[in-house]
């Protein structure tokens, strides 16, 4: 009996170090498996783990492939800018001109991008409800193309670079010379309409360009000036010796010199178109 009871404690040590020999290798998934139940799962085929019954197996837990993608974002991309602050080139001339058609720009345009042209646009933005920027984007671009016309040479580079004033009263009727010299410009107005329009120059403080009302008085398209000797082409007299004529050399220095009392006109070809409109006996008005 006694022999019999070791026997027994033998056999039964024995299945006690093979059963814990088997979780062993379970738990460190030597059969390829990738559970991680402790060993009280059987494995299969695969190396996959079976729960027990009853039980319900865990995700698994994603990897960073499988997280979702950030929400995507609703903002519109912005516009490409086409022109901006600093640019000179002849879109922005033409972008001057368009804008000047609506009353957004004010004065002759230069081709140069600077603070008075991103003003113009940004109110021109502004009026549109489109953002404020400043700069001349292709949404800004094509609203602006839609609502004006293509310029002409003469909108895109006008003889006039001054801006008209008020006309005088003395302006508004009949066919008339406009001078002003607040704004030295000259507007050639027909029933207080302008019909064309020039920068001018006017005499200096020792030969001043007399001012009032006159009369066109004679006319001569080459003549010469008998007291200066200086060539005064399209020349209109209207007081005593003063004439509107065109002058080179008001066309090559601008306002750095002055005439000797004349009204001195830098576009010559548009002078010409003007010399042959106005007849003696037409109205010249010199105001301030």
């Amino acid at each position: 009996m006694k022999r019999s009871s070791v026997i027994r404690r033998a056999v039964l040590a024995t299945a006690a170090v093979v059963l814990a020999a088997g979780c062993t290798a379970q738990a460190a998934g030597s059969g390829g498996g990738s559970g991680t139940g402790g060993g009280s799962g059987a494995s299969t085929g695969t190396g996959a783990t079976t729960p027990p019954a009853g039980t319900t197996a865990s995700p698994a837990t994603p990897s960073s492939d499988d997280k979702p993608s950030a929400t995507p974002t609703t903002e519109q991309p912005k516009a490409k800018v086409l022109m901006d602050d600093g640019d000179e080139n002849e879109q922005v001339r033409e972008l001057q001109a368009r804008l000047r058609q609506i009353g957004y720009f004010d004065r002759a345009p230069t081709g140069f991008y600077g603070t008075m042209t991103a003003g113009a646009v940004k109110s021109f933005q502004k009026k549109r409800e489109l953002p404020q920027t400043g700069t001349a984007d292709e949404v800004t671009w094509q609203k602006l193309v839609a609502m004006t016309h293509r310029p002409t040479a003469d909108e895109l580079k006008p003889s006039t670079t001054n801006k008209l004033d008020t006309p005088d009263p003395r302006c508004m009727t009949g066919r008339v010379m406009c001078i002003s010299k607040e704004s030295r410009t000259l507007a050639w107005m027909i029933d207080g309409k302008v019909v064309s329009s020039f920068d001018v120059r006017f005499g200096s403080e020792n030969t001043p360009t007399r001012e009032g009302e006159f009369k066109v008085e004679w006319k001569a398209r080459d003549w010469t000036s008998t007291i200066y000797h200086t060539p005064m082409p399209y020349a209109m007299f209207f007081s005593r010796g003063q004439a509107v004529h065109y002058s080179a050399d008001f066309a090559a220095r601008g306002y750095n010199g002055a005439s000797h009392g004349c009204v001195n006109v830098r576009d010559k070809s548009k002078l010409a178109a003007l010399f042959d409109q106005v007849k003696v006996g037409d109205k010249v008005v010199v105001h301030w």
